[in-house]
């Protein structure tokens, strides 16, 4: 089998565009308090983050591809079914394993060098059960993503854990509830991205047994979940402006509120149609990149 080491295979294999999920509440997570910001620490939470979501990104597709799962439809969308790169027969399931590790390596000594300088060594604990977590999102014996767990996974640590995280690096100040709760706008949205894609791959996941909400629910009637969590996070954030939390500039996402309601009615109207939800999923994934944009400039102007 060759494989094809080209920049588009590279970039499609880590999704690299998915890590606007992690890596924007952690910039948020570190502006929050600016009066004594550390720019070294800052970069070496960013690497660590990114490097950490890569892993999981990879690993996801490996176990998804030994269960099967990403085995149902051999279409690449772009936003949800994997990569499709090993069904592509372009890389093998052991090159994303190996992939995977070598980014938690990367990860975990990024992390290494950050502990030795804040001189708390209990990030690296926080940071084992994170990568371990993250890979059974899809591994076994957990298997959180087929035991309807995933969702829950994914708004904790693509939100509050996250921004709580990049808070503590620049603070020191771990557990805090202000981060806490500023984090969990990241969380809503992402599990609003999320929940787009498991209705797109509703029917390939209730195949192989993936126990996802819409799988649970019916992916007919999953667009009312991603409505309400989408109102969860509109509300927090208008929640924390009222409490000086945020920046006045924070209310500007509720003009965003429209695109909301164009990715809901398309996950509503045309569930089982993979071709059309290919947009709500972009538009999803919009609405959470420029929210996330909107709340970081709350803290910086």
């Amino acid at each position: 089998m060759q494989t094809k080491y080209t920049p588009s295979n590279i970039i499609r294999a880590l999704r690299l565009p998915f890590l606007a999920a992690s890596c924007f509440p952690f910039i948020f997570g570190s502006l929050i308090e600016r009066e004594d910001f550390n720019f070294a620490n800052f970069l070496l939470g960013l690497v660590t983050v990114a490097a950490a979501h890569l892993s999981a990104n990879l690993i996801n597709d490996y176990f998804d591809s030994r269960s099967m799962a990403d085995w149902q439809d051999r279409r690449f969308f772009g936003f949800f079914g994997g990569s499709k790169l090993i069904q592509e027969g372009i890389f093998t399931e052991n090159f994303y394993l190996k992939a995977s590790l070598l980014s938690a390596v990367v990860s975990f000594f990024s992390l290494l060098i950050l502990a030795f300088i804040l001189n708390n060594f209990l990030v690296l604990i926080v940071f084992c059960v994170v990568i371990v977590l993250s890979w059974q999102y899809t591994a076994k014996p957990l298997s959180l993503s087929y035991k309807g767990l995933g969702e829950l996974f994914i708004f904790l640590f693509f939100g509050p854990v996250t921004v709580m995280g990049g808070y503590f690096i620049q603070t020191g100040i771990f557990p805090d509830l202000m981060s806490f709760f500023l984090g969990l706008p990241f969380g809503f949205f992402t599990l609003a991205i999320l929940l787009s894609n498991e209705i797109a791959d509703c029917p390939d996941d209730k195949r192989v047994g993936k126990r996802t909400w819409p799988v649970l629910l019916g992916a007919g009637k999953s667009h009312k979940i991603y409505f309400f969590v989408i109102s969860l996070g509109f509300s927090v954030i208008l929640l924390g402006a009222y409490l000086r939390y945020l920046g006045v500039i924070s209310v500007l996402s509720v003009l965003l509120i429209p695109l909301a309601i164009r990715g809901g009615y398309i996950l509503r109207d045309y569930y089982s149609d993979k071709l059309l939800l290919v947009k709500s999923s972009r538009l999803v994934i919009n609405l959470q990149m420029q929210v996330s944009i909107i709340l970081i400039l709350s803290l910086m102007i």
